[in-house]
C-alpha cells in the first residue's frame, strides 16, 4: 500500500491558491486513523482544509461494554475535524450502520453541513452513508484494498456501487488506474506524490537520532508499515548474507505475527516514528530500500516512499513493484532486483551511486515534476469542472 510510517506534522506545507477556489464542505470516510500515519489522505485533505471545512469520519470505535453512542470530534491541521462514532459492543452490522448514519444526519444539521462533497477511500463506508445527496462524490482509490489482509468479503460489491455513485475515481497509481479506469468513465491517475521540502531536510547536516546513532555503516534503510507487504523473507536472506549490512527497519508492525521477522543482530525494528522525524534517519542511511513482497496486496501499490527517499538524496533499491519500476526503474534512478542476490548486487551500486552526480542531476529534474501542491490543484480543478456541468445541466455522473 501507498503507506508511509509517520504520524502528522506540527505544520503542512501551503497549497498554491487555485483560481475561482469554490468548493463546497468536504466529507471524507476513511478507513485509516487520521493519527496513525500521514500518507496521501493527510497530504490531500489538509490541504483541502486551507480553503474550506473538511470532516474526516474514521472507522466506529467499539467499546467493549455499553456506551451511549456518541461521536467524538477531534481538531486537527488546519481546522479539519476528524469525525469518530462511539458504539457498544454486541451491534449487528445493519444496526451499527444504522446508527451511525443517524449521528452523522444529527451532526451535519447541528454544524449546518448542507452542501457538501462526499470523498471515499473505503467502500464500506457506503452502508453508513447511502441516504445523504452530496453535491459531488469522489472515489479516491489509493490501494486494491479488497487484496489487503482480513479485507471484508464485501468490499467488492460495494466498490462496485460505489463506482456507479462516484461522479469522479482517482487512483494512487499508473496501475491501480489501468485496473479502475475499465470500471469508471471518468477515472484519473494520481501516483503518490511528494513534499519535496520536507524530505530535502535529509541532504542538510543533521544530528544522527539517538536509537539509530549506534548503528555502524553502511545503513540500508526502509519505513512503511511493517504488515504483509514486507517481504520478510528477502529481508532475513539479505541479513544473514551480508553481515557486514546494517538494515534499519522502521514502521509499526501490524497484521502479522512479530515472531516471523527475521532477527539477525544487523537487523534493527527501531518502530513507528513521527513524519517530522523521517528526515533526520533518512539522512543517517546510506542506501533506501522499498523491500515489498510479490503478492495479491502489492500488486497495485504506487509506494509514497519512493520520491520521499530520492528527494533525501538516498539511491533507491526496489523490488520490481510496477508503479516503482514505471516510471523510476525506467528512467534509471532506482534499482530494480527481484531475489536477495541481485538485491544485493544492486545494493552494492546503491552505495556508490550517492556520489553519482548525474544520477542526483537526473533525479532532481523528475522531482521537480511532481508536487501533493500540484495534485491538490489537478484535483480540484476536475471537481470544479464536474460541478459546473452538473449545475448547468449535464449530466455529472458516470
Amino acid at each position: 500500500m501507498t503507506q508511509n510510517t509517520h504520524s502528522a506534522p506540527s505544520t503542512t506545507s501551503a497549497a498554491p491558491i487555485a483560481d475561482s477556489y469554490s468548493l463546497s464542505d468536504l466529507v471524507c470516510f476513511a478507513h485509516l486513523h487520521w493519527d496513525f500515519v500521514w500518507q496521501r489522505p493527510q497530504h490531500l485533505l489538509s490541504r483541502f482544509a486551507q480553503k474550506g471545512r473538511v470532516f474526516y469520519i474514521e472507522e466506529a470505535f467499539i467499546h467493549p461494554d455499553q456506551v451511549e453512542p456518541h461521536l467524538e470530534i477531534k481538531d486537527r491541521q488546519n481546522g479539519l475535524k476528524v469525525v469518530v462514532a462511539h458504539l457498544p459492543t454486541g451491534l449487528d452490522e445493519a444496526s451499527s450502520n444504522q446508527i451511525q448514519q443517524n449521528l452523522l444526519k444529527q451532526y451535519f444539521a447541528d454544524n449546518a453541513i448542507k452542501q457538501y462533497i462526499f470523498w471515499y477511500y473505503t467502500p464500506m463506508a457506503l452502508d453508513k452513508s447511502r441516504d445523504f445527496t452530496p453535491a459531488l462524490t469522489v472515489y479516491d482509490c489509493m490501494d486494491e484494498l479488497a487484496n489487503f489482509k482480513f479485507a471484508p468479503p464485501r468490499l467488492r460489491q460495494l466498490e462496485q456501487e460505489l463506482f456507479e455513485r462516484a461522479n469522479l475515481v482517482f487512483t494512487g497509481g499508473q496501475s491501480l488506474y489501468e485496473a479502475k479506469s475499465k470500471q469508471h468513465t471518468d477515472a484519473h491517475a494520481f501516483p503518490s506524490s511528494i513534499d519535496k521540502d520536507h524530505f530535502g531536510l535529509a541532504r542538510t547536516e543533521m544530528l544522527d537520532p539517538q536509537d539509530q546513532a549506534s548503528i555502524p555503516h553502511p545503513r540500508i534503510g526502509f519505513y512503511g508499515v511493517v504488515d504483509e507487504r514486507l517481504d520478510i523473507e528477502l529481508l532475513g536472506q539479505l541479513g544473514a548474507a551480508h553481515p557486514e549490512w546494517q538494515f534499519v527497519i522502521i514502521g509499526p508492525i501490524v497484521k502479522i505475527d512479530q515472531n516471523t521477522l527475521p532477527r539477525t543482530a544487523n537487523i534493527h525494528y527501531l518502530g513507528s516514528k513521527d513524519y517530522k522525524e523521517l528526515p533526520t534517519y533518512i539522512h543517517g542511511w546510506d542506501v533506501a530500500t522499498l523491500l515489498f513482497a510479490d503478492n495479491e496486496s502489492t500488486k497495485f501499490i504506487s509506494p509514497t516512499k519512493t520520491p520521499e527517499y530520492l528527494a533525501g538524496g538516498k539511491p533507491v533499491v526496489s523490488t520490481p513493484i510496477r508503479d516503482v519500476v514505471r516510471p523510476y526503474g525506467e528512467l534509471n534512478l532506482v534499482q530494480i532486483a527481484a531475489n536477495a542476490e541481485d538485491f544485493a548486487k544492486a545494493i552494492e551500486i546503491a552505495l556508490k551511486q550517492k556520489d553519482d552526480a548525474d544520477w542526483q542531476r537526473r533525479t532532481d529534474e523528475y522531482l521537480g515534476t511532481i508536487s501533493w501542491d500540484l495534485t491538490w490543484e489537478a484535483m480540484v480543478n476536475l471537481m470544479q469542472q464536474k460541478l459546473a456541468a452538473k449545475n448547468t445541466g449535464s449530466n455529472g455522473a458516470s
